[in-house]
């Protein structure tokens, strides 16, 4: 059994995060979800913790083990990291550093262990300058990205920005856990 956090951010693909999380539990891993607060809007931690069997982690602040310091304990325990979905936002403050809620406190303390990506955002927002160099520079620091499709948007536009299928994320994923 691996342990891996699943890392949820704010876009419309959210929901897709229930199949990820199912799926890898089924396959008997631990599945540690880290949400953002945009992500709660759009699917609710109660679906994934039931799905997973732990306790979602919303708030950085909520140290729910007091012998514990969570993010530090998270990504001490865990095997894999993969962000689905994941925003430009979150890409944009990865790639700075910043550390400002629990699933970038703990991005920040996993280190010398695999982290995969996977985008979901409108075309332009995918394709805008300023999120491509952020792309290149997690990559450059070795995180693996798995790329978005080209579909139908949300929003109505036709384009590349759409979440990579579960099976291909859970493929990645597989990958890594070997």
């Amino acid at each position: 059994m691996k342990h891996i956090i699943l890392g949820v951010t704010g876009s419309i693909a959210a929901y897709k995060a229930a199949d990820i999380a199912n799926t890898l539990t089924k396959k008997g891993h631990s599945v540690h979800v880290i949400m953002t607060d945009a992500a709660t809007k759009l699917i609710t931690p109660l679906t994934l913790q039931t799905l997973t069997k732990n306790k979602v982690h919303t708030d950085m602040f909520d140290e729910y083990k007091p012998s514990e310091v969570q993010h530090i304990s998270l990504a001490k325990q865990a095997d894999l990291m993969l962000i689905a979905p994941a925003t430009a936002n979150f890409i944009a403050k990865a790639a700075a550093g910043i550390a400002d809620d629990m699933l970038t406190t703990v991005l920040c303390a996993f280190i010398n262990k695999p982290v995969i990506i996977c985008p979901a955002m409108n075309t332009n927002m995918y394709e805008n300058p300023i999120t491509q160099r952020n792309i290149q520079t997690l990559k450059d620091l070795g995180f693996t990205f798995v790329e978005p499709r080209e579909a139908l948007l949300a929003c109505g536009d036709l384009g590349k920005g759409a979440l990579a299928s579960v099976d291909t994320i859970i493929e990645a994923a597989d990958e890594f856990l070997k």
